[in-house]
């Protein structure tokens, strides 16, 4: 026993060991909560944003989905997946700020499908490049989001986006043809590829003017004066 014990005793040092490698270089998850995601990288510290903008040289889809005007002097960049509840909680946010603040912000919308931690995530951002490619991006982003807890546990998910198309008028035996169709799969990568170049890791992740938002900061109140302070340097 006493000359087994050192090989014992380097065996739980080497366990220990891969269990510490293991903790610290884990991908990093979208958590299932009640609020948004905060991301240990935010640069936007409380209500007074000073960091230098985070930029890339990938553009992601182009034309990116967006709301307001290019030359807006505020503009949100949310990097999101439909199946996530935190996004869809942050979704009725984003839409009170787009209408309160008009034409002084853009809001832009990018793919990052958390696969395969939600099974349905991909085929929804690809029923809403579809709706895009006949120009209803944005009705479609606002059906899924808004009835995300009655689609996320179903089998299938298909007949429910259809039904979805042609809610909103759609083109629907075009839009079944659109959803595996190239272009659809580029602009998701293309997004995705900009997300990873910028040090995204979950979701929702919002960038305002190239600078993270931290996750206290997607609050209303607290986003309104991460908001305001950009305008008032932006006049």
């Amino acid at each position: 026993m006493k000359r087994a014990l050192p090989f014992v005793i380097i065996g739980a040092v080497l366990v220990a060991a891969l269990l510490t490698v293991w903790y610290l270089t884990r991908p990093a998850s979208e958590p299932q909560a009640s609020a948004p995601k905060a991301s240990p990288s935010s640069s936007l510290p409380g209500a007074s944003p000073t960091t230098s903008p985070v930029t890339s040289q990938e553009p992601g889809a182009d034309p990116p989905h967006a709301l307001g005007p290019a030359d807006a002097p505020a503009t949100l960049e949310e990097f999101g997946d439909f199946e996530c509840p935190p996004c869809g909680l942050l979704h009725p946010i984003l839409k009170t700020i787009h209408n309160e603040f008009g034409p002084r912000v853009r809001l832009i919308f990018r793919e990052f499908p958390l696969v395969p931690t939600h099974a349905h995530a991909l085929a929804a951002a690809r029923a809403a490049e579809a709706a895009g490619l006949q120009g209803k991006f944005w009705e479609m982003h606002d059906l899924i989001y808004e009835n995300q807890i009655a689609w996320h546990e179903v089998f299938d998910v298909r007949p429910i986006f259809e039904g979805y198309a042609a809610k909103i008028g759609l083109d629907v035996e075009q839009f079944k043809r659109d959803i595996n169709s190239q272009i659809v799969e580029q602009r998701i990568f293309l997004d995705g590829k900009r997300g990873h170049a910028l040090g995204v890791k979950g979701t929702p992740t919002v960038f305002l003017n190239g600078r993270e938002v931290p996750f206290e900061s997607l609050a209303p109140d607290k986003l309104r004066a991460l908001i305001n302070a950009e305008l008032g340097a932006h006049p």
